[in-house]
């Protein structure tokens, strides 16, 4: 599919109610109770808090892929996406996709992680190292719904730090891919080469609007995770990891290529039937680096030695928004590593409004570089 033609579609489908970093179920709610007039919602479960999870299936084709969204609360770049996808299921363009599949999406699989905007669940475990014990209602009602759909392909839908890098290179990782592995050695399956032939598709698509930013998640393999867990099952199961792309903190433009990958993954389910021959130019695919820094000031002066200093952000939820806060990591040469955000000290003290030097931990909405106020807010 062209990309001038999924660009089109995002533009006119893409849900105008869901914006920014904090997505959670009273965001989405108003939008199943408006899709349950038209498609299967069903409430198929209750988090440890007690709230709704939902399952939506849409389609009527005999190839049936499963989704999940946010079974990291913190992660909901994904979740946007599916309810543009959502709105776009009726156009006459994307017919045969609804006719050839059919999907069953659950947008928001950890709702008490969304409502707190953490990665973990109410009971603080990792959803997704839980797939082995089940110790969790959540892995439970992920893995009832994955036995009673049987699906022929699983999207496992997460979000990935600013840090990545497509490679050993100044490209971010704005979107990244894996197929699981299924045993401690990494066997390349015949169900891994499925799953590796879509995200080769999704990649030969997207590498025009998107060059050298696509990265290949690492394989190693475990258990515990729900992917793993799910490819050693025998059902095709693609990682998708929504990254970074340049001045996107709300990840607005990530969640277009999203929708964009969601939509040429399912038109090539629709319209071939997967082998896995095609799986080899998955490996093609640069392995994530980790190279970025949200901020790096250079050439900063400490005693009689210039030094780098590597600034993240740390995503706070403080009265219903995210707040960017900067925290400094490290204090060093950085001189391997690349920054969204590059100040130059110019061999100056770095300071911060306390005139105070700066240090690893601190937090610093500004700092002072030879007498000037310098911003490190978004």
């Amino acid at each position: 599919m062209e990309q001038s033609v999924l660009n089109s579609l995002y533009k006119s489908h893409q849900e105008s109610t869901l914006f920014g970093r904090y997505i959670h179920s009273e965001h989405i709610q108003p939008l199943l109770d408006k899709w349950s007039n038209k498609i299967d919602v069903e409430e198929i479960g209750r988090s440890v808090n007690n709230l709704p999870i939902n399952s939506i299936t849409i389609g009527k084709g005999s190839k049936k892929v499963l989704m999940w969204s946010q079974m990291h609360g913190n992660e909901s770049t994904t979740t946007k996406a599916l309810f543009d996808l959502l709105n776009a299921f009726e156009d006459v363009i994307l017919s045969g996709i609804f006719q050839n599949c059919t999907l069953k999406i659950i947008a928001i699989l950890n709702p008490d992680g969304a409502k707190a905007y953490t990665r973990i669940n109410a009971n603080a475990v990792d959803l997704n190292r839980d797939a082995q014990d089940l110790s969790q209602p959540e892995s439970k009602v992920l893995l009832a719904c994955f036995n009673n759909f049987k699906p022929d392909f699983c999207f496992n839908l997460h979000g990935q730090r600013t840090l990545f890098s497509a490679g050993n290179t100044n490209k971010i990782a704005t979107l990244s891919f894996l197929s699981p592995a299924e045993d401690e050695v990494r066997t390349i399956t015949d169900t891994r080469k499925k799953a590796m032939e879509v995200i080769v598709a999704i990649n030969n698509s997207l590498q025009f609007d998107l060059p050298n930013q696509i990265g290949r998640y690492d394989d190693g393999f475990n258990i515990n995770c729900v992917g793993d867990s799910f490819q050693s099952l025998n059902a095709p199961t693609l990682l998708f990891e929504a990254g970074h792309y340049a001045d996107d903190y709300n990840r607005e433009e990530v969640r277009r290529f999203i929708f964009k990958s969601l939509i040429v993954a399912l038109d090539y389910i629709s319209k071939e039937e997967v082998t896995g021959n095609q799986y080899k130019d998955y490996f093609k695919i640069p392995e994530n680096g980790k190279l970025f820094y949200d901020i790096i000031i250079r050439n900063a002066k400490f005693d009689d030695k210039l030094l780098d200093i590597g600034i993240n952000y740390e995503e706070v939820l403080k009265d219903n928004t995210i707040v960017f806060q900067p925290i400094v990591l490290e204090i060093k040469d950085l001189s391997d590593f690349f920054g969204h955000k590059v100040v130059n000290a110019n061999k100056h003290t770095v300071l911060n409004l306390n005139k105070e030097e700066i240090n690893i931990g601190s937090a610093n909405d500004f700092v002072m570089i030879n007498n000037e106020k310098s911003s490190l807010k978004l």
